[in-house]
């Protein structure tokens, strides 16, 4: 049965710092033990995104974590009416690379769009303690995904 937390944050540039620390509590709490790094720093565009692009005044943003066998997904959801699209920055931009970031290092990203608002979703394969063989590699550390072949 999967597991499933979510916690929703102000519009506040605070509340990325601390969806950063509501990820790394579950995924500890839940006993998975790699891609720390890649979903704290896609929770981290993610809701970095729907705070600039997504949250009206007044309203709040949702992070969701669920935890099924060897996957992690995180979805950030908000009401804001934005269209978030891959795009590649150029040299000097300032911005522009959060979703590509998240594409590079999620197994798989898309975008749910609700009445109001949408949800920006991203997948990554994760194992807990118990799944990982002493000695051996986990799966997901050596996967090949397109956005590694796309140079």
């Amino acid at each position: 049965m999967p597991l499933s937390r979510q916690q929703r944050f102000p519009r506040s540039s605070r509340s990325v710092a601390a969806a950063r620390a509501f990820a790394l509590a579950i995924l500890e709490e839940w006993g998975y033990r790699d891609r720390h790094d890649d979903i704290r720093l896609c929770v981290s565009e993610l809701a970095t995104n729907a705070l600039l692009h997504g949250v009206p005044r007044g309203r709040e943003f949702c992070v969701t974590l669920t935890g099924d066998s060897g996957l992690v997904r995180i979805e950030v959801r908000d009401s804001g009416d934005g269209r978030p699209q891959v795009t590649r920055a150029r040299a000097l931009d300032c911005g522009g690379r959060g979703l590509h970031l998240v594409t590079a290092l999620a197994d798989d990203f898309g975008v749910i769009r609700h009445s109001p608002g949408k949800t920006v979703w991203a997948v990554f394969q994760a194992h807990t303690a118990s799944t990982v063989i002493p000695g051996v590699a986990a799966v997901g550390s050596e996967r090949t995904r397109a956005a590694d072949r796309v140079l």
